[in-house]
């Protein structure tokens, strides 16, 4: 949820919701905050303001008998005609629905007005305490909440980085061709009898256990790993070093124990952090055959007429891909650059916003690799949540501040580049390009774009105007 979206929740939340977050488990009305909690999240001391609000006990004894009448009208109690229900009937049968709906009346309304009165603007959801809501007695609630903080970005035209080098050298466009061939490669069989050696693929099979965490002393069985028939690139990038050591020299047929310990930010978050015990068999030993360089295979791959004209069209693609790569790099360098430069504290709301969106990203990815909803539910959530922590903090203090700049350069996104957004989007997804838009302007998801794009542009901005 992004800074303004923040602002506008807060307003817009229901005083049903808000009021979920109290503990109202003692005498009627009254509030003990104290057990059977509902879990808050934590927020910046900084940045936190409280205010105390009452309604009348006028205000409240005339919220509950509208409420009361419009439940005398509507309620179909045995034993009496529709309508003539009497009132202490009414009260005692929906004590609890006609106090919440009281309160829906009231919590929002004297909140706002009270905070437009201390002139303060929230950007979090209110946490309420110290409620009390009784007939004939004032309604009294406490509220707690973040506000935004003071970002003073001042000298940020003074921020500077290196300009990148554009031009494609000669070992890079050889790197590209060597994807280009890989990805039409194919695997086979080796059927001599030899050991393995960098630039085969190894077929194996395994099984692992996790290893328990220094000081976990619970008696559950380690969870096991297993895989079969998994092809390892021997001295390939995306290989684990230990997996590399252990497998150089092995041959067809070979059986052994080995220990991984993959690092805290390792791309699979069931693996991050932990220390396992694999034992390997190698069931076969494979290589890759590429394709021939001439113009049938040039054919293949796109409009070309010649192995020529590939090539040709090969080094102008890198060159644009490397500018567009290194630009971002150097931005991105920017951007760590102003945050470093301008200190302030940071609302917990947006960093708790922050690593839901990125476990959400995560999730998802482990998800499209074929983790299922079971697994994904034993996974250290607390442990996990506490791993994207640093990065973000980093993107909320990013946003502020580019934020913030682009008020001040008077940064606009075009509404036709949200259409063109709109209509990439249509295509992939193939929803009706109306039914889309709506969608996401009703959920806010075009407002979110518009301010990522916003962003962007003015980290682009910054860019060509500093570098």
């Amino acid at each position: 949820m992004t800074p303004n979206e923040t602002v506008e929740a807060a307003a817009e939340t229901t005083p049903a919701e808000q009021t979920e977050l109290t503990h109202d488990h003692s005498h009627e009305g009254h509030d003990h905050s104290h057990e059977g909690h509902v879990h808050r999240p934590p927020f910046n001391p900084e940045l936190t303001r409280s205010v105390s609000v009452e309604a009348s006990a006028e205000e409240v004894s005339k919220a509950y008998s509208k409420v009361i009448k419009r439940y005398s009208k509507l309620a179909r109690i045995p034993g009496f005609r529709p309508g003539k229900v009497p009132e202490a009937t009414i009260r005692n049968r929906f004590a609890k629905d006609i106090r919440q709906e009281v309160l829906e009346s009231l919590v929002q309304e004297r909140f706002v007005a009270e905070i437009k009165a201390q002139g303060l603007n929230p950007i979090s959801e209110p946490q309420l305490s110290e409620l009390f809501c009784e007939d004939g007695q004032p309604l009294r609630f406490r509220a707690q909440f973040e506000t935004a903080p003071t970002v003073d970005v001042a000298g940020y035209d003074t921020v500077t980085v290196e300009k990148p080098n554009v031009a494609l050298e000669e070992a890079e466009y050889e790197a590209e061709m060597d994807r280009v061939l890989d990805s039409h490669a194919t695997i086979e069989p080796v059927e001599e009898d030899r050991p393995l050696a960098d630039g085969d693929w190894a077929e194996i099979s395994f099984t692992g256990a996790r290893r328990k965490a220094e000081g976990d002393t619970s008696e559950h069985e380690a969870d096991e790993i297993d895989g079969q028939d998994v092809m390892v690139e021997i001295g390939g990038k995306n290989t684990l070093p230990a997996f590399n050591d252990a497998l150089r020299g092995q041959s067809k047929g070979s059986e052994f124990e080995l220990e991984v310990s993959y690092p805290s930010d390792f791309g699979d978050v069931r693996l991050a952090g932990i220390t396992v015990d694999y034992k390997v068999t190698v069931n076969g030993i494979k290589r890759k055959v590429y394709p021939e360089k001439n113009d049938e295979f040039a054919k293949q791959l796109g409009e070309y007429e010649t192995w020529a004209d590939f090539e040709a069209g090969l080094r102008e693609n890198a060159t644009a891909g490397k500018k567009q790569q290194a630009e971002n790099e150097a931005k991105g360098k920017l951007v760590d650059a102003l945050v470093e430069k301008f200190q302030f504290p940071v609302p917990e709301s947006f960093v708790n916003q922050q690593i839901d969106v990125r476990l959400d990203r995560g999730l998802r990815a482990l998800a499209q690799q074929g983790m299922t909803r079971e697994q994904m539910q034993t996974l250290d959530f607390p442990r996990l949540r506490e791993a994207q922590r640093d990065e973000a903090v980093k993107e909320v203090k990013a946003s502020l501040i580019l934020d913030k700049i682009a008020a001040e350069m008077n940064v606009e996104v075009k509404e036709d580049d949200i259409e063109r957004e709109l209509m990439i989007m249509s295509l992939q997804t193939r929803e009706p390009l109306e039914t889309l838009r709506t969608r996401m302007n009703n959920d806010g998801t075009v407002g979110r774009m518009r301010e990522q794009m916003r962003r962007e542009a003015t980290a682009t901005a910054l860019y060509e105007k500093l570098a």
